[in-house]
């Protein structure tokens, strides 16, 4: 017994620093266990309660397949467009603390952010980036959606809210060109709200006009004849207000659905099998548990999405730094400039306007645009190309979508960099002359009856060719869906056809009936 050494005492516990203590008893307080329901640990469960049980992220599936996070698969443009509204909200109403939006003080408080307000120039900057970049990646990201076919069944309706989307993303852009009030902004909008008045039945000076100039289409868009203070006021809600709501209902409908739909990505085959023309629809059939191989959107999608946030608001940061939104000088309705150029998302259909009359070129054509692309789920029935890009299987779909929006982009440029005064042609390195001779001179109309006759045999032979050359395509298709693709295709190539008749053989209208205003 007397050989027995003494245990050692226990080692004491490292003691807790005061802040461990208090951040411990922060997290299991009830009122910190009432908002976070999930823990930290690293846990399938607690990934799948970041995403179920968060506000913002709850609207992302709780698994995605592992083809979806592919950046090349959707190259993050449908999140980064809701980021861009989200970003040009919160920019917008700090904006709005320093913006009344009457004529007196409009253009004034514009140059107080410049030069008055701390970091408003910044500010205004970002914000009027941040749209034009919201522009174009809608539109990218809407012909990202068709290369994939992922507006296939079962998210037919869900294209057609992204339409509706887009068409509102123009009109939050179109609406905030007024509100600096210079002679950037009262002209351009003038020149949009013109192509209002030519409305058909519902424009004073469109064909078969019903209403006159102080009850027409344009009056109610700008609360007068010209664009004056009711004409701000007007935007002014619609962009602040009015169209911000719109969205958010369709944005909301729009994420549920792809939720409830899931991504359209589906797994690609092996490089091997690729090699060997191995359709990933084929591939999946032989390997359907592929398709079940997932992974949760926390951390592998959000994370993505997050850093595409970022990289982006550094890329308009260091823009909004380097570059200031433009401010002309003070809105003058008295002094119009030569040219005078609408916002470049629109200038396409200025451009338009050299062919056809405005109620053609600013309401018809974009009404067939619009109507045409929401049809595209239902007409298009071919299966295959869904959930990755895929051209070799469609090549009628994408080279009619392809061609609608090369032409759409070659319009844009072409007013944007090719016109100069009296919306002359000039090549970007011709210096303007203001009195250059009018390329509008010596235009003369076709008579009635071959206008007539060439709309005719043009839409005989759109309409009846491929019926005949390719049978299986107009069975495939059945008569109703072949009677619409091909008046879209129609009406699509009738544009750049008019254009040839105007340049190259000095044709102004194919046919003219000048008592109702109606002119082609």
């Amino acid at each position: 017994m007397a050989d027995e050494k003494p245990e050692p005492p226990a080692a004491s516990a490292p003691k807790e620093s005061l802040f461990v203590v208090v951040a411990r008893s922060i997290r299991q307080s009830a009122i910190w266990k009432s908002i976070f329901r999930h823990g930290y640990q690293d846990t399938p469960r607690n990934r799948a309660l970041m995403v179920l049980s968060n506000v913002f992220l709850h609207l992302h599936p709780v698994k995605v397949r592992p083809a979806s996070l592919r950046y090349r698969y959707t190259w993050g443009l449908g999140g980064l467009s809701f980021y861009l509204f989200i970003l040009l909200t919160v920019t917008g109403v700090f904006l709005m603390f320093y913006y009344r939006p009457t004529i007196e003080y409009a253009y004034w408080d514009m140059k107080d952010l410049r030069f008055v307000v701390p970091f408003g120039s910044f500010l205004r900057n970002i914000h009027r980036w941040a749209a034009h970049v919201m522009v174009l990646i809608v539109m990218f990201h809407m012909a990202s959606v068709f290369y994939r076919s992922a507006y296939k069944p079962p998210r037919e309706y869900n294209w057609v809210v992204g339409v509706i989307l887009l068409l509102i993303t123009f009109l939050l852009s179109f609406t905030g060109y007024l509100l600096p009030w210079d002679q950037l902004a009262i002209w351009a909008v003038t020149v949009g709200t013109n192509m209002a008045a030519a409305t058909p039945l519902l424009g004073s000076d469109g064909p078969f006009a019903l209403v006159g100039p102080d009850m027409d289409a344009r009056f109610i868009l700008l609360g007068s004849k010209i664009v004056g203070q009711s004409g701000l006021l007007r935007f002014y809600v619609l962009h602040c207000v009015f169209l911000p709501l719109i969205f958010l209902v369709f944005v909301s409908i729009h994420l549920w659905r792809v939720r409830k739909d899931e991504f359209s990505a589906i797994p690609l085959p092996p490089e091997e099998e690729r090699r060997k023309g191995t359709l990933p629809e084929a591939w999946v059939k032989q390997h359907p548990e592929e398709l079940q191989k997932k992974v949760f959107t926390w951390p592998a999608l959000v994370s993505r999405e997050f850093v595409g946030a970022l990289v982006l608001t550094a890329i308009l940061t260091f823009w909004s730094i380097k570059a200031n939104a433009p401010l002309e000088e003070l809105a003058n309705p008295n002094k119009t400039p030569n040219p005078s150029k609408a916002p470049w998302y629109f200038v396409g259909l200025q451009e338009l306007l050299v062919y056809f009359d405005p109620w053609v070129a600013g309401v018809v054509l974009p009404t067939v645009i619009l109507f045409g692309l929401m049809a595209i789920p239902y007409i298009d029935i071919n299966p295959t190309g869904i959930g990755y890009y895929n051209a070799k299987n469609r090549k009628f779909a994408v080279s009619m979508f392809t061609f609608g929006l090369v032409f759409w982009f070659v319009l844009i440029f072409i007013g944007y960099y090719m016109r100069g005064p009296g919306w002359e042609m000039y090549m970007p390195w011709q210096s303007w002359d203001a009195h250059r001779v009018s390329a509008s001179t010596g235009l003369h109309n076709m008579p009635n009856w071959a206008g007539l006759a060439l709309i005719t045999f043009y839409g005989g032979l759109v309409m009846l060719l491929p019926k005949i050359c390719f049978k299986d395509f107009y069975k495939s298709l059945g008569p109703v869906r072949y009677l619409v693709v091909m008046t879209l295709v129609l009406l699509m190539f009738f544009v750049p056809l008019k254009i040839v008749l105007r340049n190259f053989f000095s044709i102004k209208y194919i046919v003219s009936f000048p008592d109702f205003n109606l002119n082609l």
